[in-house]
């Protein structure tokens, strides 16, 4: 079974709500042409998409094509509109939350839903976490790696990670809005760079912030392998060992122990840094996730893990077992359907 923990899914019509509020830098979708619509920020372009952005029907495709059985999914980073005036933020969130509950709902053995809130106002964002857990049936809520000024250490959003860990939902962690974007205006570097450092900052926050530690129960997974953080690990590790005075304020248990206790993506591209991922965080910590329909995900899913030197139970945890742990779902909602197609496609010579 692939559970597909990192997709991002879109209405096919956003309401335009920079019309609406009269300020922002608000998305709409401008749909130029058949089966494809610009993505339109503020009034200039950001990105073309394609209808598998939007359409169940073409998601479930891609997914039967690539033997994919579940996708999890969550809005595109850009709707996350911290910078919005609050009750605006939550317009849009219910907007998106909705949405993502009807695909859910339509199609219940092939999606998993991801809210999202609006975390500069932690009061409103637990009432959403709340409805989207309780009303709308969705597993947990997609948050950023910050939170404007906040860090995810600031004590401001401590009330919302314990409504988020009595509600039992899982928290992704996917970067926006990164660090030194004024330097990076070439090659796509925010996107190559930046992202991956943003990651790194969110988890060492959560870490040496004694939020893990303060939130046990609560199951946070980091896109695109947990960014730059394993590969300087030992780094982080030896300077909370060299100067306790800086790096041990809020906790004194060490960054690879913590680091067995978050979940991350193995959307990572390479065999290396895969290896690399296993040693740091440990298998059974890491879940297949692809960013689709992004050019800059795994666009065979699940193949980096599939063609590993790992057994074949590793495996099975980083395809689907992981992925069932965070959520806090069972094998048995998912597995006779995907025994079904996958006994289906054998029979008509698709694998």
């Amino acid at each position: 079974m692939k559970i597909d923990v990192h997709t991002h899914i879109l209405p096919e019509n956003i309401p335009r709500f920079r019309e609406t509020f009269g300020y922002g830098d608000w998305i709409s979708l401008e749909h130029h042409r058949p089966c494809c619509a610009r993505m339109i920020k503020g009034d200039e372009f950001f990105r073309e998409v394609q209808h598998n952005c939007w359409a169940p029907h073409a998601r479930i495709a891609d997914c039967d094509t690539h033997d994919v059985d579940v996708q999890v999914l969550s809005t595109v980073p850009v709707m996350f509109n911290y910078w919005a005036k609050p009750k605006h933020t939550l317009m849009m969130s219910r907007v998106l939350n909705d949405h993502i509950a009807r695909v859910v709902s339509d199609h219940p053995r092939r999606f998993v839903g991801l809210g999202t809130v609006p975390m500069q106002a932690p009061e409103l964002a637990i009432g959403e976490l709340e409805r989207c857990m309780k009303q709308l049936g969705l597993r947990g809520v997609e948050i950023a790696t910050h939170i404007n000024e906040w860090n995810l250490d600031s004590p401001e959003l401590f009330p919302f990670y314990e409504a988020a860990q009595d509600l039992d939902a899982a928290v992704f962690v996917h970067p926006w809005d990164m660090m030194g974007m004024d330097r990076m205006p070439n090659h796509w570097l925010p996107w190559l760079v930046a992202m991956p450092a943003e990651t790194s900052l969110a988890i060492c926050s959560l870490m040496m912030g004694g939020v893990i530690e303060r939130f046990p129960k609560l199951r946070f997974m980091f896109a695109h392998g947990g960014g730059s953080f394993p590969a300087t690990i030992g780094r982080v590790e030896h300077g909370f060992n060299v100067r306790p005075d800086l790096c041990q304020t809020r906790t004194n248990t060490s960054p690879r122990t913590l680091a067995r206790r978050i979940y991350v993506d193995g959307l990572v591209h390479d065999p290396g840094a895969l290896d690399l991922l296993v040693e740091s965080i440990g298998h059974d910590r890491i879940a297949l996730g692809t960013d689709y329909p992004f050019p800059l995900g795994e666009l065979e899913p699940g193949r980096l893990i599939e063609t590993s030197h790992f057994s074949a139970a590793m495996k099975e945890r980083m395809l689907s077992g992981t992925a069932l742990e965070w959520l806090g779902l069972e094998r048995e909602l998912f597995e006779s359907d995907a025994s079904r197609r996958h006994s289906a496609q054998l029979a008509t010579g698709g694998l």
